[in-house]
Parts: structure tokens; sequence; C-alpha cells
């Protein structure tokens, strides 16, 4: 904190004017500010002693005009020496700290990864997709193969073509439907698994 202020041209004026009514101490410490001349500096204890004295004279001289174009004289803080086991215990911590920090952000970043997420994450992604696939191929199989069952051993009952197709649709589309049947109840049994 400032405890010293430089003294000007004004405040040398009422220094001199009040030194005989200051204490021994404060007339020592403005008697070597008087002999130094203006540039020195003077302790805030000795202004406020200055001030009271102004005012018990009735002086119509304000401390605050007396100090106008002086400049505080802020001294230096001097810093105690930092511990070396408590800047080593520091630094431990901060690199603890930084490596939990860089875990945290790349935890999700493999080597692995395309624009779309990783390898497997792909995988994951592509399996349904190739169960459905092989399902509705599986379908469209059966389907096609019950009728070209029914229409190839209907030859025997039918002799007309047209009765073999319809005949053939009927099996294809019961076939299809059963099919369905099963693939509903699959797909439902999966779905309450998840």
């Amino acid at each position: 904190m400032a405890s010293e202020c430089r003294v000007t041209e004004p405040l040398l004026r009422a220094l001199r004017d009040v030194q005989p009514e200051l204490t021994p101490e404060s007339r020592a410490a403005v008697q070597a500010v008087l002999e130094t001349g203006a540039g020195s500096y003077v302790s805030f204890r000795v202004l406020r002693e200055l001030q009271s004295l102004l005012r018990g004279r009735g002086s119509q001289l304000y401390l605050h005009e007396l100090l106008e174009g002086s400049e505080i004289h802020l001294p230096v803080v001097e810093l105690p020496e930092r511990n070396p086991e408590l800047v080593a215990r520091l630094e431990k911590i901060k690199a603890k700290l930084a490596n939990e920090e860089y875990k945290r952000i790349t935890k999700n970043v493999t080597c692995q990864s395309n624009q779309q997420g990783t390898l497997a994450d792909f995988g994951r992604q592509v399996r349904p997709l190739k169960t459905v696939i092989i399902t509705i191929f599986n379908f469209l199989v059966t389907v096609a193969a019950a009728f070209a069952c029914t229409y190839i051993g209907s030859q025997y009952v039918f002799t007309e073509s047209a009765a073999r197709v319809l005949s053939s649709v009927i099996v294809a589309s019961l076939v299809g439907l059963a099919e369905l049947y099963v693939l509903v109840r699959t797909m439902e049994g999966q779905l309450g698994d998840l």
C-alpha cells in the first residue's frame, strides 16, 4: 500500500509554514524533505498532521490543492521465495490435471475412425441391414419357389394354363402370408430384447 507522496512546490511552502508546530518526529522528516527540495517524498502521516494543522488554523488552503500535481510513491513489493517442495507438488498436480483433461477429451478417438465413426460402429450399423436384406431375399425365394412348385405340380391336375397360374398364385399368397406371420413374430421378439 502507498505510504509516501512526491513533494511539489506548494506543498513545500505549506510544510515550511507549519514546521515549527509539528511533532518532533514529523519535524525531522519535514526538515529532511526541505533540505532535499521538490521531488523528494513525504509520508502520509506527515500529510495528515499537516491537514489537521491547516484545519486548526482555519486556512483556506486545502490538502488536495497542495497535492495537485504530486505523485504517489508505491513501494516495491518483494515477493517471498516460493518453497521448492510446494512448487514441485503444484507442477505434479498441474500435469495430472492436464493428463486427465487430455484423456477426457480423447477418450472416444481411435485410429480406425472414418468420417462417420469407427469401423466397429460401421459394422454394428451394417449388421441389421444385412439381416433385413437376407430376410427379404429369403421371403422372395420362398414365395417364388412355392409358386413354381405349385405351377409345375398342378399340370397333373389342371390342363388349362389359367387354372394352373391361379392355383399357383393362391398357394404362393398363402405361403407369403405364413412367412410374414413368422417374420412379424420374430421381429417382435427381437424388438423386445432391445
